[in-house]
């Protein structure tokens, strides 16, 4: 009997290696079907849905700037968010914020066709509203300065920032940047140790990572004025929802912090998914004023792996947000900062809305929004 475990766990590590060993080769992608997707076995019943911008602002452009017409003017710096509101009695509005190279995909349907966040929280009671950063996917970018570049009018926008990606080893400067499918995603989000080995037990449905790939997005935050415009819309769409929970991830790890300080009246909780940093440049006021909202942040497994972006790993990123929770705490508020793997949930990946176990994830958080959100409310 054991040496026929032994074989049969053999043949499934044999088989799991056929398939990491072609997730994306070169020319070639995997295809999702519509068959391939799973649909719930309840029908998702809505009061309302649909999708608006926030913020923007009209500016004059050259002719060479807009490469189609005369001079005239444009839109720009707006967020797009696409939202559902439950039919019944909802609880506290969700806004769910994307990292960096993605969109607000992040959190619709997973890679392997399972239910994603948005439609999940939402069949939890919870107005769910999804945004696109400004300067990514939907929210569109101000094309000027790429123009200008082009034409030899300017070599940098106005108002622009280098940017430097979580987990880069350098800054990245005015291009567009993203994440390569070997090291900027399976090694940096902690799928495995090296493309087409997965960690043991690795929640994320690897088989399926083609489909990640798919939802990158050309990163155009270097062409983003500063501040980032993202974080204003943030703050007004919280406070035009009068109260919401605002989950972030990555990269917009601090958003929801920087929207509470613009201004704090909408930001009624922050959850910060495995956030890219937590600033430390907070001066002890503004901590004050961050201590009042509650907050939850969340990291996955493998945390000391290197990232194969440069030396920091996301451990680091971890015991930053201690560093930030203790200031927190000395300023008589509270980070409760969860690891998943310290409470035995083991290979949760840097994509913790798409990994396998997403929903126990997620059944987490909305218990946290019960207990520290809904009920102080």
């Amino acid at each position: 009997m054991r040496l026929a475990a032994n074989l049969s766990s053999r043949a499934s590590a044999v088989a799991l290696g056929v398939v990491l060993s072609g997730i994306v080769p070169a020319g070639t992608v995997s295809a999702q079907t519509l068959k391939s997707i799973q649909a719930p076995a309840t029908p998702l019943v809505l009061k309302d849905r649909g999708s608006f911008y926030v913020g923007g602002r009209s500016v004059e452009q050259k002719a060479g700037e807009i490469l189609l017409g005369p001079d005239d003017s444009v839109t720009v710096d707006q967020m797009y968010v696409e939202y559902m509101v439950p039919v019944g009695k909802a609880k506290i509005p969700v806004v769910m914020i994307h990292g960096a190279g993605l969109s607000g995909k992040s959190y619709d349907t997973t890679p392997d066709g399972r239910m994603g966040w948005f439609e999940y929280f939402v069949r939890k009671s919870h107005p769910t509203y999804v945004v696109d950063q400004v300067g990514r996917a939907r929210s569109g970018f101000n094309q000027a300065a790429i123009n200008n570049r082009l034409s030899g009018a300017s070599t940098a926008p106005t108002g622009s920032v280098t940017l430097t990606a979580p987990g880069a080893p350098a800054a990245i400067g005015q291009g567009a940047f993203r994440f390569g499918d070997r090291v900027g995603v399976w090694t940096n989000f902690r799928f495995g140790p090296s493309f087409g080995e997965a960690f043991p037990g690795e929640q994320f449905p690897v088989e399926a990572v083609g489909e990640l790939s798919k939802q990158a997005i050309p990163d155009l935050t270097s062409q983003v004025p500063q501040p980032n415009p993202t974080l204003k819309a943030l703050s007004d769409l919280a406070g035009e929802l009068e109260g919401a929970v605002l989950i972030s991830h990555s990269q917009s790890g601090p958003f929801p912090m920087d929207a509470a300080l613009i201004n704090p009246k909408g930001v009624a909780a922050i959850v910060a998914l495995e956030p890219g940093a937590c600033r430390a440049s907070y001066t002890d006021d503004q901590i004050a004023k961050l201590a009042k909202i509650p907050t939850l942040m969340v990291f996955g497994d493998n945390l000391g792996a290197p990232t194969g972006l440069g030396a920091m790993t996301w451990q680091n990123r971890l015991d930053g947000c201690r560093t930030y929770a203790a200031r927190i705490a000395a300023a008589g508020g509270k980070v409760d900062l969860v690891s998943t793997a310290e409470r035995g949930i083991r290979g949760n990946s840097h994509m913790l809305m798409q990994d396998r176990n997403s929903l126990q994830i997620a059944d987490m958080i909305l218990k946290w929004i019960d207990e520290r959100v809904e009920r102080s409310s």
